[in-house]
C-alpha cells in the first residue's frame, strides 16, 4: 500500500470515528432528542457507522493488499 492510500484510511477513519463521537453525544445530551423516532435515527447511524469502521474498512484493506 503506498503512502497515500495509507493516509487516506487514515484520515477516513479518524473522520469516521469523529462523527461516530459527535452522534454519540448528541445521545449523551438527553435534551437533544426530540422523540423517540429522532432517537431510533441517531442509534442507526451510530450502527452504521460502527459497521463502516469494522467491516467495510477491513474488507477494503483486503482488496487493496490483494491488488
Amino acid at each position: 500500500m503506498n503512502s497515500y492510500d495509507s493516509r487516506f484510511e487514515r484520515e477516513l477513519r479518524n473522520r469516521l470515528n469523529e462523527e461516530l463521537a459527535r452522534l454519540r453525544d448528541v445521545l449523551e445530551i438527553g435534551s437533544a432528542i426530540k422523540d423517540y423516532a429522532e432517537y431510533k435515527n441517531h442509534v442507526g447511524q451510530i450502527h452504521a457507522l460502527k459497521r463502516v469502521i469494522s467491516e467495510f474498512c477491513q474488507e477494503i484493506q483486503t482488496i487493496i493488499e490483494k491488488g
